[in-house]
């Protein structure tokens, strides 16, 4: 670690000391500490990256895969209403990919996969390394939470990351997200990566210089890469909150109510990534396949085949409405003025949703999957004093008020129209 402190760099050597030492404890909390604030102050070259991430992935088990088509997968950095990646898991699969999808719960005021998922009765995100091979092989996608086995020295420093202050080094951001994806022995990988309010990254210069770190470090590491920056300056579905977004998702896979933005972003990141595994000729025939799969209804079949195998109803599906849990207290956010929306703050309509009961303000705390915000109207749309913002779903009155102020304090309003944002600013890779 004198050498990084030094500024002289990251050796491979060092990379895998330290790794391992994480894994196994014989790194203390402050050697931790300590490495990770040099890293936070002095940053890390490319090599540097490449070996750190390479050592936490091999600090516990590496999957290994013998299937007849390849293994793929996709990250996003986190938003308000993102929930692309339980649409893309059966769509990919579809196509003939092999997905075994290893997601995260909420952080801060993004909301995470897994708790969504778990808004279905019974379904079960905590398998085994050993299961989740079994998952895969038998239904050709499977969206669960990273086991013990996978990237222990990244949990051991994300927790030591959150009390030292370096939660936000891009160096120990890449390192952290790619360890994991990679311990699951996949072929490629495409990234969203999130700017604007409602995401990490506000600004779209941060955005490409993460875009640019997790490509070049993840092809670095042997993983065909590529990433889209997209657009969080608005929620990207017209839900936040677990159990409404399944809706929203079910909607759209079943073609009961397609959410458009949801749709057109789930066909650009996988003809993304059917193009960078041998799948498609290029992005947009694999964007084409993916919308195939979702329009003809077989993204919905395996989703439903993978919800029933992971614990779920066998007839999510056909009867999500009825499974889905529903949350007492219904309340519509007015407007109270005429005008167009002309931007939102997302992060506020996040803690929003947090505060209702459908985050975390605390590792531990039990999550709400019934509440949320429904309806969101989108930067350009016109309201006026009897139309709605959004639709507040509250488990008691109290917290539905309290939820109204919070989400129109959110919204801006003004006379003339304002140009709608991209939904995707850049590619990389």
């Amino acid at each position: 670690m004198g050498r990084l402190r030094d500024g002289q760099g990251l050796r491979p050597a060092d990379a895998e000391w330290f790794a391992r030492g994480l894994a196994s404890g014989d790194v203390t909390d402050a050697q931790a500490g300590a490495f990770a604030m040099a890293v936070r102050l002095k940053g890390l070259d490319a090599p540097g990256r490449v070996a750190l991430t390479r050592a936490m992935r091999d600090s516990g088990r590496v999957l290994h895969w013998d299937l007849p088509g390849p293994v793929i997968d996709k990250h996003s950095t986190g938003g308000i209403g993102d929930s692309v990646s339980l649409l893309l898991a059966p769509a990919l699969a579809a196509c003939g990919a092999y997905v075994p999808m290893i997601s995260g719960r909420g952080l801060g005021h993004t909301g995470g996969t897994l708790d969504k998922l778990e808004a279905i009765p019974g379904y079960r995100t905590d398998v085994s390394a050993d299961d989740l091979q079994h998952l895969v092989r038998d239904f050709r996608c499977a969206i669960v939470g990273a086991s013990a086995e996978i990237a222990p020295a990244d949990r051991r420093l994300y927790a030591i990351r959150d009390v030292t202050g370096t939660v936000e080094s891009l160096d120990l951001i890449t390192a952290s997200i790619l360890s994991k994806k990679l311990a699951a022995g996949l072929e490629a990988l495409v990234l969203d990566v999130k700017v604007g309010s409602g995401a990490f990254m506000k600004t779209l210069d941060e955005g490409m210089a993460l875009a640019r770190a997790l490509v070049e470090t993840a092809q670095g590491a042997g993983c065909m890469t590529a990433a889209l920056v997209t657009d969080m300056s608005q929620p990207l579905g017209s839900s936040a909150g677990n159990a409404l977004e399944l809706i929203e998702v079910m909607e759209t896979l079943t073609g009961d109510a397609i959410n458009q933005s949801l749709f057109d972003l789930t066909a650009a990141l996988g003809g993304e990534a059917l193009a960078l595994a041998g799948l498609a000729a290029d992005a947009d025939e694999g964007a084409e396949r993916i919308e195939e799969a979702i329009e003809t209804g077989h993204a919905a079949e395996i989703f439903g085949e993978m919800v029933a195998a992971l614990g779920g109803p066998s007839d999510f599906v056909e009867r999500y409405p009825d499974r889905l849990p529903a949350a007492p207290v219904v309340r519509e956010v007015r407007a109270g003025r005429e005008g167009f929306v002309t931007a939102i703050d997302g992060e506020a309509l996040g803690h929003a949703v947090v505060r209702l009961g459908g985050g975390r303000l605390r590792e531990g705390d039990r999550i709400n999957p019934s509440v949320g915000l429904a309806e969101l109207a989108m930067v350009g749309e016109r309201v006026s004093p009897d139309l709605a913002l959004a639709f507040v779903h509250a488990a008691t009155e109290e917290a539905a008020e309290r939820a109204v102020a919070e989400v129109r304090a959110a919204y801006a309003l003004g006379e003339a129209a304002p140009e709608e944002p991209p939904l995707i600013h850049d590619r990389v890779g």
